[in-house]
C-alpha cells in the first residue's frame, strides 16, 4: 500500500489498458484529479468477447486520502445490484424454474393477496408490478429481515394498476425476486448468486458481504439530497411512497448491517473489474471468460421491450427489457442505440451491456453524485468508450454456441 499524502493529490491509476484504449484511460485519470467536483476514488473496467481490454483503478478508498484505492477494494454499488439480482433470475429463467409469463404467485402463493394474483414476474423485473416499495411506516433496517419484508409486499395491495407503467421498484425490487429466488431454490438470493454466478465466473462481487471483506470496502461519500421536494409531492402519490417506504439514507451503506444484509435492489458490493466480468455474459450471448452460464436464446429475452413509457417513480421515459433499461437516447445520450441494456446506481456507477459489439462497459465509485441514473462522470467516459475506433469498428456477429 502506498504511504498517506499530505498533498491531497490523486492516487496513481493502476491496471491494464490494452492498446487503442489510452483515450479512456487518460479521461479516467483526469477525473481522478484533485478537486471538489472530481472523483476521489473509483474503477473503471471494459470488456470485450467476456475478456478484460482495460481494467483500471485508482484515487483514495477514504475521505481523508490515508488508503489508495486498491485492485481488489470493494464499494457499495446501489443500483447496479439490480444488473445482478435479475441475472440470477434470467438464470433461473434459462433452468426452466421461473418463466417471466407466469404469474408471481404461481411460486409464491401469498403474493396473490390484495389483488395481485394476476401479477407476472416479467411486470416485476419489468418494474411494472405496481410494488415499488413498502406501505408506511418501515425503515431501512426492517429491510435487513428479507423474509418479513418480502412478506409485507405480498400483503399489500399494488400503488397504480399492473401492467399499466413502470415505476422503479428502488428497494422493493431485491426483496420480490430474491424471495423467488428463495421459494424456488432453498437459497437466499445472496447464497445463489455467489453459488451458482460469482463462484463459477470468479467473480469478486457480493450481494451480502462476508465479515472478513468488509476491511476492502471503500465508504460512500453521501452526496446532495435526492432532487426531490418532498413537501411538495402528494403524499399519496408513486413517487412520495417509494422514496418514503423507507426514505433513503445513503449512510446506511456504511455500516456493518448493511453490508451483511444482501439487499438485492442496493445492496450489491463489488469493483467495475468483477460487474463488467459477471454483466459481460450479456453482451457475449451467455458466455463469459470462457464458462457458458446462459444460453443466447435466453440473453435475447433480455433485450425485449417490456414496456416504455414516463416512469411513475422517476418521472422520466424508461424503455425497460427484461430485469435492465433499454436505450432511452433523452435520459441518456451516451448509452449507444442497438441490442443494449444498462442500469446504473445512485450516485453515478453504472454498467453498459452491447451486444451489437460484445462490449460491457462498468465504472463504479465512491464519491456519490446527485441523481439516480448515471452521473457526469460516467456519461464523459462512456461517451468516449463508444466512441473509439476499437469499438466503433466492431459489429454484430453470430456467436458460437
Amino acid at each position: 500500500m502506498s504511504a498517506p499524502s499530505d498533498s491531497g493529490a490523486a492516487a496513481p491509476v493502476q491496471g491494464r489498458c490494452d492498446p487503442g484504449f489510452e483515450p479512456l484511460r487518460d479521461l479516467f485519470a483526469e477525473r481522478l484529479a484533485q478537486g471538489p467536483d472530481q472523483d476521489l476514488g473509483a474503477s473503471l473496467a471494459v470488456f470485450v468477447e467476456g475478456e478484460p481490454v482495460l481494467d483500471l483503478w485508482g484515487g483514495w478508498s477514504d475521505e481523508a486520502r490515508t488508503r489508495p484505492w486498491a485492485s481488489d477494494t470493494l464499494v457499495n454499488v446501489w443500483s447496479t445490484t439490480k444488473t445482478m439480482t435479475s441475472l440470477a433470475a434470467m438464470l433461473l429463467i434459462d433452468r426452466g424454474v421461473l418463466d417471466p409469463d407466469k404469474a408471481v404467485a404461481h411460486w409464491w402463493p401469498e403474493f396473490a393477496a390484495a389483488g395481485k394474483g394476476g401479477v407476472t414476474l416479467g411486470q416485476v423485473m419489468s418494474h411494472a408490478s405496481g410494488v415499488s416499495g413498502w406501505n408506511a411506516p418501515i425503515t431501512v433496517e426492517q429491510l435487513y429481515d428479507q423474509e418479513t419484508a418480502a412478506a409485507r409486499l405480498a400483503a399489500q395491495a399494488p400503488w397504480w394498476p399492473p401492467g399499466s407503467a413502470t415505476g422503479y421498484h428502488a428497494l422493493s425490487y431485491g426483496h420480490l425476486v430474491g424471495e423467488l429466488v428463495r421459494r424456488c431454490t432453498g437459497q437466499s438470493l445472496g447464497r445463489f448468486f455467489a453459488q451458482e454466478i460469482a463462484a463459477p465466473l470468479r467473480a469478486d462481487f457480493h450481494i451480502g458481504l462476508p465479515d472478513a471483506d468488509c476491511r476492502r470496502v471503500s465508504p460512500v461519500v453521501i452526496p446532495p439530497p435526492l432532487p426531490f421536494d418532498f413537501s411538495s409531492l402528494d403524499p399519496n402519490s408513486v413517487v412520495y411512497k417509494t422514496f418514503t417506504g423507507p426514505l433513503p439514507d445513503a449512510a446506511a451503506a456504511n455500516t456493518d448491517a448493511w453490508r451483511r444484509a444482501g439487499i438485492g435492489a442496493a445492496g450489491g458490493h463489488g469493483n467495475a473489474r468483477s460487474v463488467a466480468q459477471i454483466q459481460s455474459v450479456l453482451s457475449s450471448g451467455g458466455r463469459s471468460g470462457g464458462m457458458q452460464l446462459l444460453r443466447p436464446e435466453t440473453v435475447d429475452r433480455v433485450f425485449e421491450l417490456q414496456h416504455q413509457g414516463v416512469d411513475l417513480v422517476l418521472g422520466v421515459p424508461l424503455n425497460m427489457g427484461l430485469g435492465w433499461a433499454l436505450p432511452v437516447p433523452e435520459v441518456v445520450p451516451y448509452v449507444p442505440a442497438g441490442r443494449v441494456c444498462f442500469w446504473g446506481g445512485w450516485g453515478g456507477s453504472m454498467v453498459i451491456n452491447d451486444a451489437d459489439r460484445r462490449v460491457t462497459l462498468a465504472y463504479m465509485m465512491n464519491r456519490m453524485a446527485p441523481g439516480i441514473i448515471g452521473g457526469p462522470v460516467i456519461a464523459q467516459l462512456a461517451a468516449l468508450a463508444f466512441s473509439l475506433p476499437k469499438l466503433t469498428s466492431r459489429s454484430a456477429r453470430p456467436i458460437s454456441p
